[in-house]
């Protein structure tokens, strides 16, 4: 459909789209293309496989400009995410409880309600061949997947970016009855705040032992990803729990495992030898 009309405004706000590991410039042409035709315009690759610019994507765009011209482009999904706040993976796969599932209808109110906040917010979008890992799938907040046709479910990458773009225009323009989302006081921390809670609780567990044995430490990185993302924590959450446990690797390391209690201690346990 023609439509294209350079004397009226440019619509250019709403979560950023962020594409992992891409194929084809083709395909990232036709998703800049979506995100245009519903107003979205800040569209992020990580690490595309035929590296950036590409004359292919700009073809392939329809005259999609703003959003080509201004992609950005992340060696590591961790580097994309960090200025964000809160985050959707799109999948198709079940991920047994992994996240919340939402429909696009809630996934697009929750994010105009975060946007309208000034939450930096995004959607995550996997390989055209193979969607995302979980790894990939526990650094956002939440899973949006669509209902799909359970004989045929494949979507190709530029049309679920359309879909989703399209429930973000629509969810501006219609009532929204309930949001699952009260917007506070606290300000909302960001993925890179989030991320060095993760290394900070992993650091200190694995200098404990915690990962056991040590073949499993992977899927216990994923699990332990997956509980301390499941919610949205705000700066003040974050600064207080890694708070906490600075205060116990200090503490660690002036009483090591089987050691004595500091002299003078107030609160010192019956056994100095065990330790909870």
């Amino acid at each position: 459909m023609a439509g294209t009309n350079s004397e009226r405004l440019l619509l250019t706000e709403g979560p950023v789209i962020i594409l992992v590991e891409p194929q084809m410039g083709e395909n990232i042409g036709m998703v800049a293309r979506a995100m245009a035709n519903f107003g979205l315009s800040e569209l992020r690759l990580v690490n595309p496989r035929d590296g950036w610019p590409n004359e292919k994507a700009q073809a392939a765009a329809s005259k999609a400009d703003h959003v080509i011209e201004g992609t950005k482009v992340f060696d590591t999904l961790e580097q994309a995410l960090a200025d964000l706040n809160f985050v959707y993976a799109t999948t198709a796969r079940e991920r047994d409880g992994f996240k919340p599932v939402r429909s696009p209808v809630v996934a697009a109110e929750t994010l105009r309600t975060r946007f309208q906040a000034g939450e930096g917010t995004g959607i995550l979008f996997g390989r055209e061949r193979w969607g995302l890992t979980n790894e990939e799938v526990a650094l956002a907040d939440e899973i949006v997947t669509f209902p799909v046709n359970p004989a045929f479910a494949s979507l190709n990458i530029a049309q679920a970016v359309l879909l989703m773009s399209y429930e973000w225009m629509k969810s501006g323009i219609e009532d929204v009855a309930s949001v699952p989302f009260q917007a506070t006081s606290q300000t909302p921390s960001t993925k890179d705040q989030l991320f060095g809670l993760f290394d900070q609780i992993e650091d200190a567990l694995d200098s404990r032992g915690y990962f056991h044995p040590i073949e499993k430490k992977p899927r216990m990185i994923d699990n332990l990803r997956a509980v301390l993302s499941r919610r949205a924590f705000s700066e003040q959450e974050i600064s207080v729990m890694r708070g906490v446990i600075s205060s116990l690797d200090r503490f660690t390391r002036k009483t090591p495992r089987g050691g004595r209690f500091p002299a003078g201690a107030k609160d010192r346990p019956q056994d100095d030898s065990t330790d909870q």
